[in-house]
């Protein structure tokens, strides 16, 4: 990785990349350390580490790079985008407009899909941002605590408009990574948030006993190699072509194969069923119901310590595993392909036969992945559930996996692009 690394800024238009990627995350860390007006952060702060600090809000205030804890312009993050992105996705495979201008639409359909996409998350970033609000509201009543210095309608205004736009900045700043960095925006700002946390997850390690410390290093070593050899691992499937005689010459005939990850869906499916997951604690927090009001609903069924958690985040994981398999890969177009290029599986004809084999070994490699993240998803919440002091650390099962995902994809997109540019260095 640090020699793909070195070499890439070798490279002026990719050292150009780098650097334009790492201003724009150092923007986005800039403006997660001002604060909203009209908010006592340092209260709240307080508050939040003593209270929050162990639900679903200390996984927001870890994807957000701990803004969330601080009512930042961009406490929100990237959630309402990603959470725009589910319901638009979603509906493109259940109204047939959206499905053509999806698939038929060409680079202007594409356009307008990202168009509604940026609309949907303003409105879930006004959503959001007054779920926050009342949020506040409700915690200053129940508990006499002064959060929000100054109450009436301009101020609490003021503070949603502030959440919304920083959310829309935030989409923003991962579009421009996208369009004119190294790729993989959104992916990039998760994988910035992560990082920072890293040096509080070291202070609160060294707070625990010596073999608790010595369980949690050898168990994220581990998570750490299983997550790299699962992200390299996939099934090939051989395919064979026919030979082809064009006056006198053979064209075809060579062995080749279909490969298919088996982490064909990446991280998103973690990401998705984290955000539909956390949906009922924000209601919650809309209405004012905490972890301390004692409300049965919220501590066995909503808070993300809680085993019926576990069971809807595993079976969200599966869900959302299957619907981006289904978006990744068109069985009968593949087979479409090899048939009009001459190409088969040996053992299966042409055709829907191989279609059905294919979406066969799809099926299967679908629950091994789904397994594999939902393992790796849940050892964070069955650790805490088994020692107490693991619930504050900052970094998790979800975190190491978009960690590591984005680094290896990141290494994957510099290689790609410097063989692309046949960089001479790289290729000897």
């Amino acid at each position: 990785m640090i020699e793909t690394l070195r070499n890439a800024w070798k490279i002026p238009e990719l050292r150009k990349k780098i650097i334009f990627t790492l201003f724009i995350l150092l923007i986005y860390r800039v403006g997660n350390v001002i604060p909203v007006p009209y908010i006592d952060t340092v209260t709240l702060g307080s508050y939040f580490d003593s209270v929050l600090s162990n639900t679903i809000f200390g996984l927001y205030n870890a994807m957000s790079g701990s803004a969330f804890s601080q009512a930042t312009v961009f406490a929100l993050g990237i959630q309402p985008y990603i959470n725009s992105s589910i319901i638009i996705q979603l509906l493109t495979v259940a109204i047939p407009a959206l499905e053509r201008l999806a698939k038929d639409g060409g680079e202007e359909g594409k356009k307008k899909i990202n168009m509604i996409t940026r609309y949907a998350t303003v409105g879930l970033g006004l959503l959001m941002g007054w779920a926050y609000y009342m949020m506040l509201v409700n915690y200053e009543n129940q508990y006499n605590i002064s959060i929000i210095t100054q109450h009436g309608f301009l101020p609490g205004l003021v503070i949603v408009l502030a959440f919304t736009a920083g959310s829309a900045m935030v989409m923003w700043l991962g579009e421009q990574i996208s369009e004119f960095g190294i790729g993989n925006g959104i992916s990039m700002i998760l994988f910035a948030n992560i990082i920072s946390s890293i040096p509080s997850m070291v202070g609160t390690l060294f707070t625990m006993t010596w073999w608790q410390i010595i369980i949690v290093l050898v168990g994220m070593a581990a998570l750490l190699l299983f997550i790299i050899f699962i992200n390299d691992a996939e099934r090939r499937i051989p395919i064979q072509y026919a030979k082809r005689v064009v006056g006198r010459k053979v064209y075809g005939g060579q062995n080749t194969n279909l490969p298919i990850k088996v982490a064909m869906s990446g991280v998103m499916p973690v990401i998705f069923a984290q955000s539909i997951c956390s949906m009922p604690a924000t209601i919650c927090a809309f209405m004012g119901i905490t972890p301390q009001s004692g409300n049965w609903w919220y501590n066995n069924m909503f808070s993300s310590s809680s085993w019926f958690y576990a069971v809807i985040y595993f079976l969200m994981i599966f869900f959302f595993s299957w619907f981006y398999s289904t978006i990744q890969y068109d069985t009968v177009e593949i087979a479409n392909n090899l048939k009009s290029n001459g190409g088969f599986i040996p053992g299966f004809r042409p055709g829907k036969p191989t279609a059905e084999f294919i979406q066969k070994v799809i099926n299967k490699i679908i629950v091994f992945g789904a397994v594999y993240l939902g393992i790796v998803a849940l050892l964070p919440i069955v650790a805490g559930n088994l020692m107490e002091s693991v619930k504050n650390l900052a970094i998790g099962g979800t975190s190491v996996i978009i960690v590591v995902g984005v680094a290896l994809e990141t290494v994957k997109a510099l290689e790609a692009q410097m063989l692309m540019r046949h960089y001479k260095g790289f290729l000897d």
